[in-house]
């Protein structure tokens, strides 16, 4: 079918103000709408209806625009009052999955571990900075829940050793069977940061990072 120079023209101008041409703006719309004004045909006259939906649906689409806009505006004022409020975790000790355990000399490093069917016996190791197993606790019969422990520096043979980062690893034996389950230190909160998505991360002593909202206890 071949396409007259008006219906082309009608065509691609709908095209426009349906967003298939790009982002359309305030001033290229009135532009174009003035123009419809000045070049339509006297003999095929566009109606009244045809602009007032031309009229509607920019109205509209500037509305979602704005309101988009705003949105966003909204979301990432709330990130920074967010960042902002978080900073006052700065120093606190926090709970977190995985985090070495800074000996000091003199605090107890403290945390705790989750057992999910509970245990017949559980065996807490915790290792040097070469992996060297420096001291062993035992544990005898633990029911479901969380256990708790502290770890005062010293290692099997009674002696204190020296200060530095120390992991932890939580062997447990269940109806026989011999598993491991994850070790958690409180650590405290050096800094606050915020990712490219907005999620604010905590960021510990040990080098180990958190998110916010995974965030589980506050204080030993």
């Amino acid at each position: 079918t071949i396409k007259t120079t008006a219906q082309a023209k009608k065509e691609e101008e709908q095209k426009v103000l349906n967003g298939d041409g790009g982002a359309m703006g305030q001033s290229a719309f009135l532009t174009l709408f003035t123009t419809q004004l000045q070049n339509q045909d006297p003999l095929d006259p566009v109606k009244n209806e045809a602009f007032v939906a031309q009229l509607a649906q920019f109205s509209q689409l500037q509305a979602t625009t704005t309101m988009s806009d705003t949105l966003k505006s909204y979301v990432d004022s709330m990130a920074g009052q967010q960042m902002l409020n978080s900073a006052n975790m700065i120093g606190k000790q926090v709970l977190v999955p995985g985090a070495p355990g800074i000996w000091n000399g003199t605090t107890p490093v403290a945390g705790s571990f989750n057992l999910a069917q509970g245990a017949d016996s559980v065996r807490l190791d915790v290792l040097d900075s070469q992996g060297n197993v420096v001291a062993t606790n035992q544990y005898g019969p633990q029911g479901i829940g969380e256990v708790p422990f502290a770890w005062g520096g010293m290692d099997n043979a009674g002696k204190a050793v020296p200060a530095g980062s120390y992991t932890f690893q939580a062997t447990v034996i269940n109806k026989g069977k011999t598993d491991t389950t994850p070790v958690s230190v409180y650590s405290a909160v050096n800094s606050v940061s915020q990712t490219t998505d907005k999620t604010i991360m905590l960021n510990v002593s040990g080098g180990k990072s958190i998110k916010l909202t995974d965030l589980t206890k506050i204080g030993g």
